[in-house]
């Protein structure tokens, strides 16, 4: 028996070799074979030292992604300082792609009346509908109503401050004559007239035409039209009337103030030897500080789809004089979602808040923009002008 060992079994294993090796003596080194391996190691130390460079390296970049939240709505935070506008004349509105469309939104909404400093002054409560004053319908036209003269005198800058001092106590309706509410006020002021020279009250009723006489309303701040104000001695007392158009309801208005100056004659009279008593004195024709500034706070829940909100300058009752609109103001805040800086105790540790705090830490500064606008003034500088952000 023939006993196989050595370098006979080694030829063996080698005739099924599949990578057969080239003998050293049959390879030939190029200049061609050395190109190519230079080229190639260089290409590979660049792409190691640009992909460890990369690694090494973060960058800030802005893409869209698709809200996995599932809520259909989110809560929309803002606290707004319009400069020169009343409270009154302030309606927040929604609009979205979904056809939404709510006019002036009460719900969470406050209103704070501002002082010539723009601190707060009086609070305006929550945002409310605004209530549609009651007109007043006259069978007779205001022609024929004039047929017998008018009792609701015509003023004019010539004309103004003498009527002012002849009538210790005047009502001034000033309108323009393309008002719808100025047109179906006329009939009613001008039998108004006629009801309180009928009464023999102690009250000049009058008008101002406020498009032939531009600078004597904005000389008196007329904002809107209808303006029923009343003066005292020459001198405006504010609030301006804004009760229904009627003339039972201006009557009634009027003796009401007759009614407290009276009042305030005879405690004048009473307490005239020193001793007053500052508790009981009634408040007779003094006018409280009126300065046309609103601040409005709150939040909305809006839907998750392109739309937008409005903070427009519009009455149900008036229309705005738009020469005396002004639109300027202050955003003091303006933000989406949930206050994170402000979360009860029990939500700081939640999962979800632990994430947006981790994910913030890796944020730099400059970018950690959620609020963009807030502190920061928009002025109107020209009429007819409102800012869109």
């Amino acid at each position: 028996m023939n006993n196989i060992s050595g370098p006979g079994r080694r030829s063996a294993m080698s005739s099924v070799d599949f990578y057969r090796r080239v003998p050293k003596d049959l390879t030939e080194a190029t200049s061609l074979g050395a190109i190519m391996s230079i080229c190639a190691i260089t290409v590979m130390a660049i792409l190691f030292f640009s992909e460890t460079l990369a690694f090494a390296r973060t960058a800030m970049v802005t893409s869209i992604a698709l809200d996995e939240n599932d809520q259909p709505q989110i809560r929309l935070n803002f606290n707004i300082t319009l400069m020169d506008l009343h409270c009154d004349f302030v309606s927040v509105d929604v609009w979205d792609t979904l056809g939404t469309n709510r006019q002036n939104v009460t719900k969470n909404i406050e209103k704070w009346q501002l002082d010539e400093d723009g601190q707060r002054r009086i609070f305006s409560g929550r945002n409310r509908e605004q209530r549609e004053v009651v007109h007043e319908e006259h069978e007779e036209t205001l022609e024929e109503l004039h047929e017998d003269g008018e009792q609701a005198v015509e003023l004019h800058p010539e004309n103004f401050k003498a009527f002012l001092e002849g009538h210790d106590m005047a009502f001034i309706d000033m309108y323009a004559p393309w008002c719808i509410w100025c047109q179906r006020l006329h009939p009613t002021w001008e039998k108004f007239g006629e009801k309180v020279h009928e009464l023999g009250m102690p009250v000049g009723v009058g008008k101002v035409d406020c498009v032939v006489h531009a600078q004597l309303c904005k000389d008196e701040k007329v904002m809107a039209f209808p303006t029923l104000r009343w003066y005292k001695d020459g001198e405006a007392i504010l609030p301006d009337y804004k009760m229904d158009r009627t003339v039972d309801a201006l009557v009634g208005y009027a003796k009401r103030k007759l009614d407290m100056e009276q009042k305030y004659k005879d405690w004048e009279s009473k307490n005239a030897g020193g001793n007053a008593d500052a508790r009981g004195k009634p408040r007779g024709g003094t006018s409280r500080p009126e300065h046309p500034g609103c601040q409005v706070s709150g939040h909305l829940m809006v839907n998750r789809v392109p739309g937008n909100f409005h903070i427009e300058a519009k009455s149900v009752n008036h229309n705005l004089n738009a020469a005396m609109t002004n639109l300027t103001h202050r955003v003091n805040h303006l933000s989406f979602g949930e206050p994170i800086t402000k979360l009860p105790p029990h939500m700081e540790n939640t999962p979800f808040m632990r994430k947006v705090k981790r994910v913030l830490k890796q944020v730099p500064e400059e970018h950690k923009q959620f609020n963009p606008m807030d502190d920061t003034e928009y002025v109107t500088a020209q009429f007819h002008q409102a800012f869109h952000h």
